[in-house]
This record gives structure tokens, C-alpha cells and sequence, in this order.
């Protein structure tokens, strides 16, 4: 058997008013990855809701994301990682 450690931080807020607290559980230095799908995180108003809630960190967005992406889609979006030099926290 090979030797490993995991470790998982997720942390899950959920319920009324939880998109308000993100701005409390992000580093002001921190740059943010916005990864969305199609059109609905816009029509039903997350998306305006969460860009509010991000005012002051930077964000990076990474939109399209179709159901079950594919390997490219993914690798496109480990550029954006890559290029934007972001911190996985």
C-alpha cells in the first residue's frame, strides 16, 4: 500500500443570505475563480448576487461551462489557473 495524506477543507454555507458571507471567508488578497455554465446563474440573478459579494477581491471568470464538460474544457480552465497564478486555499 502506498503512503498518503489527504486533506479536504470545504467548508459549506448554505441557506438565505449565504452569498453576502463570502466576502468574510476570502482573503482580501485573494484572486477568485468564478467557474459558471450556461446562461442561468445570470437569469436567475446568482451571478450579479455573487460579483456583488466579490467587490473587493479580484475575480477571474471561466463561463460556458457545458454539463459534463469535456477533457479540453478542463484543461482550459487549468490555464486560467496557471496564467492568473491563483492560490488553491
Amino acid at each position: 500500500m502506498n503512503n498518503f495524506e489527504f486533506k479536504n477543507p470545504t467548508k459549506i454555507i448554505f441557506g438565505k443570505d449565504s452569498i453576502e458571507k463570502l466576502e468574510n471567508e476570502i482573503p482580501k488578497d485573494a484572486k477568485v475563480l468564478l467557474l459558471y455554465g450556461g446562461g442561468s446563474i445570470k437569469k436567475n440573478g446568482i451571478y450579479d448576487q455573487v460579483k456583488t459579494a466579490l467587490t473587493k477581491v479580484e475575480v477571474i471568470e471561466f463561463g460556458g461551462i457545458p454539463a459534463n464538460p469535456e477533457y479540453s474544457v478542463l484543461m482550459d480552465a487549468l490555464k486560467v489557473i496557471k496564467d492568473e497564478t491563483l492560490a488553491i486555499y
